[in-house]
């Protein structure tokens, strides 16, 4: 599979989370979000698939129990949303020296369409890559009830997505599993069965080994 390059846009900061599902990763990004707020920093929240006006309205269609959505088509509504929000919220965010803090970004659709659903994991990146260009996170956190990255809660039936067989989210573990292997450059494991506050604290500690060098170049709030 292609490598993904990191890309710098502006001064900003990108962080992205990621995880299987009820693993505990907005929970995280919340608590990460108000952390850098009370320390000083700028910063942006957002989510995929969503995050903006027309991503919102992909979300109500991906993940509604009623569609009948193809593996493709679902690769390509994600690759949209993607794309939208990139333009619309993220890029500009950086270029001003937000830091950008993401509940899910491209790696999800690596690990979902390609791990989970089987489409070749080269074209879920051909596919993204006019969505994102170099717009790629500088650190990405990966969350999950301890080393093998099970969710921590009953998924939701009402989520098209949650309510997959077992062995769909089993693909999607073990996706997530070699992604933070194959990118080990900026992707970091979280163990959420810590409890919250205490991988809330290692949270903590991760970004900051990767932003206090960079605060000068972080606009002042």
């Amino acid at each position: 599979m292609t490598k993904i390059n990191n890309g710098r846009c502006g001064n900003g900061f990108f962080i992205s989370f990621e995880g299987v599902e009820s693993s505990g990763k907005t929970t995280q990004v919340h608590l990460l979000t108000r952390w850098l707020k009370d320390s000083g920093y700028p910063v942006v929240q957002t989510r995929e698939p969503g995050g903006c006006g027309l991503g919102e309205k992909i979300r109500t269609l991906l993940l509604n129990p009623d569609e009948g959505i193809s593996a493709e088509a679902e690769m390509l509504l994600f690759a949209a949303s993607r794309a939208q929000l990139v333009r619309e919220v993220i890029r500009p965010a950086l270029a001003e020296g937000n830091i950008v803090v993401c509940d899910r970004f491209v790696d999800s659709s690596l690990a979902y369409q390609g791990y989970g659903l089987g489409i070749d994991l080269d074209v879920v990146w051909q596919v993204n890559r006019p969505a994102v260009g170099e717009t790629v996170p500088d650190l990405t956190l990966v969350v999950g009830a301890g080393p093998q990255l099970k969710g921590v809660q009953a998924r939701d039936s009402s989520d098209r997505i949650e309510a997959r067989h077992d062995r769909f989210h089993e693909r999607v573990r073990c996706g997530y599993l070699r992604l933070a292997k194959d990118f080990s450059h900026r992707m970091e494991m979280v163990d959420s069965s810590v409890g919250a506050e205490a991988a809330a604290e290692r949270v903590r500690q991760l970004v900051a080994q990767r932003i206090e060098p960079m605060r000068g170049d972080l606009k002042d709030a």
